[in-house]
């Protein structure tokens, strides 16, 4: 997504725009870091109308949380509580400083998604997960499958992913079924819901 740099920031400096909910309009400032590209406003739209039903009180986890605009846009929308994983630095600082001057409730993790993902849940689970990684590492088929291993989902969990239109090798858990599926340019996103596996 084009984005522009601001006169009161560094030259590495970016900013997105929440487009939904109590904090429409306000200014989300992110830190150039490899990969990151924030979903763009039209994909972001369609995927809060795809979640309209769902978003109110959700916890949601936002993996490569880049900017942060998934779960600041989320919780600007009515969910509960946001997770967001990264592990850039710079991201990460430009993260914490969005939870301040927005007052959000999300808790900011600089860790690895996958190396956190790896870990067993112990009965922290999410409602909404939103997985949109570094389009040149392979890291949606890993976070999809450790979603599912150790126990991140509740029971009816939804599911978005964004990946390169190119990505052929894309393959989710087999108790996911997809509601929704849609490109934009050269992206293409889609939307999953969990069913729980049978015993």
């Amino acid at each position: 997504m084009a984005t522009k740099s601001l006169k009161v920031t560094s030259k590495a400096d970016r900013s997105v725009r929440i487009i939904g909910g109590t904090w429409r309009s306000r200014k989300i400032l992110f830190a150039e870091a490899p990969g990151l590209r924030p979903t763009g406003d039209r994909i972001r739209e369609t995927l809060f109308n795809w979640l309209a039903t769902h978003i109110s009180g959700a916890r949601c986890l936002d993996l490569f949380a880049g900017s942060g605009v998934l779960g600041f846009e989320a919780l600007s929308r009515g969910a509960a509580h946001c997770t967001a994983l990264e592990s850039h630095s710079a991201a990460t600082k430009k993260l914490q400083s969005t939870k301040i001057a927005l007052s959000a409730d999300i808790n900011i993790i600089n860790i690895n998604s996958i190396k956190f993902l790896a870990q067993p849940s112990e009965g922290q689970v999410f409602d909404i997960v939103f997985i949109d990684p570094p389009f040149e590492d392979d890291l949606l088929n890993q976070s999809c499958s450790l979603l599912e291993k150790n126990g991140w989902l509740t029971t009816s969990a939804m599911i978005y992913c964004e990946l390169s239109l190119s990505d052929n090798t894309f393959v989710p858990p087999l108790n996911w079924q997809q509601v929704q599926d849609k490109y934009a340019g050269e992206v293409r996103y889609c939307l999953f819901a969990r069913i729980e596996p049978s015993n």
